[in-house]
């Protein structure tokens, strides 16, 4: 069952590169004459969640789906027009806003957790028993991605540089198999597949997030997009704060409908939600300068060459959309 749901994300990431492989390959007119706003997804994360709470009844548009297993993959279709907006981590979206991409935060919110859906897993019975013990150690990250970030904060809360351990660049998938056959020691990754590492697996958390990270995601939407379709982003950003007040509210329900649209066992979908219950928050300058010590990190440790100014990466006007 678990290997099934690790095969239904990697499908659904090849789905959707069949169906949006190009420049605004999954644009569509609408029969109606309805605006189409194109939205990317982590697998079961925003369309499982607003299809929950039923936030999208009676929308004046159209919301056209695409989902994908990681933020890098969802990240690299915003980048390149095929959807308008989707959800990342902090993060995975600065990585890609210091690579270049032509994307910007319009909507942010904060995980009631404190970062600890995003971990360091090691097997049951391996000699690392503590951050520190992660030196000379092989550990499996996706590049840019939050578990990547909580590497970096680890290790320096560790007193330990990058060069200390070697990093592996790996899928979820093929991150997860690694460390079941031993050619990685350590994972560092997030929910749902902490849970499933630790809930299914002969494995446990190591370290999590909670007062290293600083555990907000965003809602990332294309320039284009906010130009265009600023009407209907506008309102869907509503829809999708008060989407996030209901799973805070009813945490059993959407991990219900999370189970039900994965394929994940229910009590991974039940941990999953409980170590995220976000929360709507506006941006403010102290959300854009924590952000630029997350580019600081990552320059540091050489994952990017320049650490480009953060305020070019928000866009405050939907800032009302969170109440």
């Amino acid at each position: 069952m678990i290997a099934s749901a690790f095969r239904r994300m990697g499908l659904a990431l090849a789905l959707t590169g069949a169906v949006c492989g190009g420049m605004g390959g999954c644009a569509k007119s609408s029969g109606d004459g309805a605006v189409v706003l194109k939205v990317a997804s982590q697998k079961g994360s925003t369309r499982a969640l607003m299809e929950a709470a039923h936030v999208l009844d009676g929308a004046p548009y159209k919301v056209e789906w695409s989902e994908f297993p990681s933020a890098q993959g969802l990240l690299e279709a915003l980048n390149a027009g095929a959807v308008d907006a989707g959800i990342a981590g902090d993060a995975p979206f600065m990585f890609a806003y210091a690579s270049g991409a032509k994307i910007k935060v319009v909507q942010v919110y904060r995980a009631g957790s404190g970062g600890a859906s995003t971990a360091i897993v090691v097997p049951n019975g391996s000699p690392i028993h503590s951050v520190a013990d992660l030196r000379g150690r092989k550990i499996a990250t996706g590049k840019g991605s939050i578990g990547h970030y909580l590497l970096l904060l680890a290790l320096e809360s560790a007193g330990l540089k990058p060069s200390d351990v070697t990093v592996v660049y790996l899928a979820p998938g093929d991150a997860k198999a690694a460390l079941a056959q031993g050619s990685i020691d350590a994972w560092a990754t997030w929910n749902p597949y902490i849970a499933l590492a630790t809930l299914h697996g002969p494995n446990h958390v190591l370290i999590n997030g909670k007062g290293l990270l600083h555990a907000v995601g965003f809602e990332a939407a294309t320039q284009t997009a906010i130009d265009q379709k600023q009407p209907q982003l506008d309102d869907f950003l509503k829809r999708l704060a008060a989407a996030e007040r209901w799973e805070s509210a009813h945490p059993q329900d959407y991990a219900a409908v999370l189970a039900k649209d994965t394929g994940l066992p229910l009590d991974v979908a039940q941990a999953t939600v409980a170590s995220l219950r976000p929360t709507p928050i506006p941006m403010d300058d102290g959300i854009i300068r924590q952000e630029q010590d997350t580019l600081a990190h990552f320059q540091a440790a050489g994952v990017i060459s320049t650490a480009p100014s953060s305020d070019g990466a928000f866009d405050a006007r939907f800032n009302d959309a969170v109440n």
